[in-house]
């Protein structure tokens, strides 16, 4: 906001009245004048718009009907959020305005990116738990806008997978430097890779898959990790929850294909994602083994589908064994006819016998 706040230049504290958002783009222009003609690199963290909800000063934005009081914050979030976004826009656009004052416009290359989807106040969604702080789309997909000499053929759109780390990959190439790989400990791994392809329209994927990952101080049911490619998305949850999504079909990740049979390219799909992603955790997996496996009817004499409290099994004697989507052991014995599932969480199983390995739906 702008109401007083601590500064700390070279170690010396002071207070700053000035709107927080105005005084980064201060920062960054009297920065930029200073430089002259030399080569510079600036990255600009704005703390805009985010909460606490404010109303910016008068002149840059467009909203003339909020008063700023909390309770009119509190009733109408979003508002405040979008007047925040056009203060931010404005001040963006004062930056710029220094630029080509200063004559550095045209050689200037801009990266401008979110860090993550819209709280559960300023969602454009119906279902906010899937929103900033959960592993879904909405809340870990930002804008991602480049723009500069650099570019090749410009005003175009790339639907190649990017990840945040990437950037200091391609900042590095962006400088000029081309063999940093070379500087980096052989025991230190970057996992960043270089969007220079995408740049020069060399339309080359940069990377295979994308990984995110959400743990919070305070856990919850949402805390998990996601790998996806340019179609599907796997989801894994830390309490052993499993979703799977076709994302060109369904971007809104409202279809959870995990729960019902899948198709041959969903199977090839979510076998390349599994393996990639318990390659890149660590441990093994039966990724395999257990998707490839589509019984969803009655037909077979030793199981019953879909199951509520018991499993029924006609190979008594026999060692069975409970398992969740990941291969998470749940149960494993010879009188698997006799526990209570009851309490287990709706969704898919797998019922492993000396027979036969069945997917199972818990209702």
């Amino acid at each position: 906001s702008y109401t007083n706040w601590t500064k700390i230049t070279n170690g010396v504290s002071s207070t700053c009245t000035t709107y927080a958002t105005t005084e980064t783009a201060n920062n960054a222009i009297s920065f930029v004048k200073a430089q002259n003609s030399n080569p510079f690199f600036v990255w600009l963290a704005f703390n805009a718009p985010h909460s606490p909800y404010h109303l910016p000063p008068a002149g840059l934005h467009s909203y003339t009907n909020l008063s700023g009081t909390t309770n009119d914050i509190n009733q109408n979030p979003k508002s405040y959020f979008k007047a925040s976004l056009q203060a931010l826009d404005h001040e963006i656009g004062r930056l710029i305005d220094s630029l080509i004052l200063y004559n550095q416009y045209d050689n200037t290359n801009f990266i401008f990116i979110g860090d993550n989807g819209n709280s559960l106040k300023t969602a454009q969604i119906a279902d906010t738990n899937k929103a900033k702080g959960s592993i879904y789309q909405y809340g870990v997909n930002v804008p991602f806008i480049i723009s500069g000499p650099a570019v090749v053929n410009p005003n175009r759109i790339s639907n190649q997978l990017v990840n945040t780390q990437d950037l200091f990959a391609t900042i590095i190439e962006l400088c000029g430097i081309s063999n940093w790989q070379s500087q980096i400990p052989a025991d230190k791994p970057i996992d960043s890779k270089s969007i220079m392809p995408i740049i020069l329209n060399q339309d080359i994927a940069v990377r295979p898959w994308a990984f995110t990952e959400i743990f919070k101080v305070l856990t919850d049911s949402y805390d998990g990790k996601a790998i996806r490619n340019l179609d599907y998305k796997l989801l894994y949850f830390d309490d052993g929850r499993i979703e799977f999504y076709n994302l060109s079909e369904d971007p809104e990740e409202l279809n959870d294909l995990s729960l019902g049979v899948l198709s041959q390219t969903d199977i090839t799909n979510y076998v390349f994602l599994c393996e990639e992603f318990h390659n890149l955790i660590g441990g093994g997996s039966q990724c395999a083994e257990l998707i490839g496996i589509n019984e969803n009817s009655k037909s077979n004499s030793y199981y019953l589908n879909p199951f509520h409290a018991t499993i029924e099994n006609n190979f008594y004697g026999q060692k069975s064994s409970l398992l969740t989507n990941l291969g998470q052991e749940i149960y494993t014995g010879f009188e698997i006819e006799k526990q209570d599932f009851t309490d287990l969480e709706k969704g898919i199983y797998f019922l492993k016998t000396p027979i036969a390995t069945v997917k199972l739906i818990k209702e």
